[in-house]
C-alpha cells in the first residue's frame, strides 16, 4: 500500500475555501489528509481562501483532493483552475459541477429523463412581488420547502407550514443566493445513496435511512448533534433499497458525475415513490459524514475511502498521449 501511495507523488487536499460551508470543509479536509498520511501519502493542506490557485503548480503538487464544499470549491469554479493547471482532482468535471451544484438546473435535467423529482417554483431575487410569494402555496401545497438554489448543508432552508411563513422564508433563502427555489413538500421517509466510480462501472453502495429529531434534518443536526439515527443497512421494505440505488446510479451518471456523488432522496410514504431531491459531488467527509458511512457498511473503512478517491483523481481535458517516434 505504501508503495502505491508513493506514486501518487505530492497531493493536496483542499479544504476551507470562501463558502458558507466552509467550517464544514476544514474538518472534511483534516479527515482526508489524517487518513491519506496514515497511507503514506504525501499530503499537504490547502485553503484557496488563504493562497492563490497557481501555488499549487509552483508548490510542486501531483494531484488534488478537493474536500471543499458549496461554492468556490463544488461548483465548478476549482475544478476549472485545476483544469488550467493542468492538475488531476478528485471528483466530477466542470460542467458537471457547475451543473449539479444547480438544484434547479438538475431538476430540468432529472426532468427530461424522466426521472422523478418534487414539483417546483424559481423565484429570482428582485424579479418577484409579495403576491408572487403568497401565493406559491395554492399550486405546490402546504407544507413545502425553501431554499436556495446553490447552497448545501440544510442553510437557509425552511420548511413552510402555512401562508403567513412564506415571505420570511423567501428572504432568509435570498439572503444566500438570487435563485430562491420552492419546492413540493414529500412526506415521508427520507434517504441517502452515495454512489461511487464512473459510467457503467458506477456502484451505488448502501441506502441510509435518516430519521431526525421530528424529522427536521437541519445544520445543527447533521455536524454538531448526535441525536439523528442513521439506519444502514437501511430499513426499507424488500426490494425499495435495490430500487433507490438503480434510480440514483441513473441520476448520477446522465449528469456525467465522476469519482463519487451523494443524492438525496424522499420517498412518499403513502405510495412508496421516490423522490430525487439533490445531488452532491464533493460529499462531506467529517465524523457525521453519510458516505463514509455507507462505505464502512459496504466494508471499505475510511482510509481506503480516501485512498480509492485519490486513486480516481482526474482532468475533463487530460493530455493525449505522446505517439511513439
Amino acid at each position: 500500500m505504501l508503495q502505491q501511495s508513493v506514486q501518487f507523488g505530492k497531493v493536496a487536499v483542499l479544504m476551507g475555501g470562501k463558502s458558507a460551508e466552509r467550517e464544514v470543509s476544514l474538518m472534511s479536509g483534516q479527515g482526508v489528509l489524517a487518513a491519506l498520511r496514515a497511507r503514506g501519502v504525501d499530503a499537504h493542506a490547502f485553503d484557496p481562501a488563504e493562497q492563490p490557485m497557481d501555488e499549487l503548480k509552483r508548490q510542486g503538487f501531483a494531484l488534488c483532493f478537493i474536500a471543499l464544499h458549496g461554492r468556490y470549491g463544488e461548483d465548478g469554479t476549482v475544478q476549472g483552475a485545476l483544469e488550467l493547471l493542468g492538475i488531476p482532482y478528485t471528483g466530477a468535471g466542470v460542467m458537471t459541477s457547475s451543473m449539479a451544484i444547480d438544484k434547479v438546473m438538475t431538476k430540468r435535467v432529472w426532468l427530461a429523463e424522466g426521472l422523478p423529482t418534487p414539483r417546483y417554483a424559481l423565484l429570482h431575487r428582485g424579479q418577484f412581488t409579495r403576491e408572487d410569494v403568497r401565493t406559491i402555496p395554492d399550486d405546490l401545497g402546504l407544507p413545502l420547502i425553501v431554499k436556495p438554489v446553490r447552497e448545501g448543508s440544510s442553510l437557509g432552508v425552511t420548511k413552510v407550514m402555512g401562508y403567513s411563513q412564506m415571505q420570511d422564508a423567501v428572504a432568509a433563502a435570498a439572503a444566500l443566493d438570487a435563485d430562491i427555489l420552492c419546492e413540493q413538500f414529500i412526506a415521508g421517509d427520507e434517504v441517502t445513496c452515495p454512489v461511487l466510480g464512473e459510467g457503467a462501472s458506477a456502484r451505488a453502495l448502501p441506502v441510509i435511512h435518516i430519521v431526525a429529531p421530528e424529522g427536521n434534518y437541519d445544520f445543527q443536526n447533521k455536524y454538531y448533534t448526535d441525536v439523528t439515527e442513521y439506519r444502514v443497512p437501511c430499513d426499507l421494505p424488500p426490494g425499495e433499497e435495490a430500487a433507490i440505488q438503480a434510480l440514483v446510479l441513473k441520476a448520477y451518471r446522465v449528469l456525467g458525475c465522476r469519482g463519487w456523488g451523494r443524492l438525496d432522496v424522499m420517498i412518499d410514504a403513502a405510495t412508496r415513490q421516490p423522490y430525487l431531491l439533490e445531488i452532491n459531488t464533493s460529499p462531506g467527509m467529517t465524523s457525521h459524514s453519510l458516505v463514509p458511512m455507507a462505505a464502512k457498511a459496504a466494508g471499505i473503512d475510511y482510509e481506503t475511502l480516501c485512498l480509492q478517491l485519490l486513486a480516481g483523481a482526474s482532468l475533463d481535458y487530460a493530455p493525449a498521449p505522446q505517439a511513439c517516434a
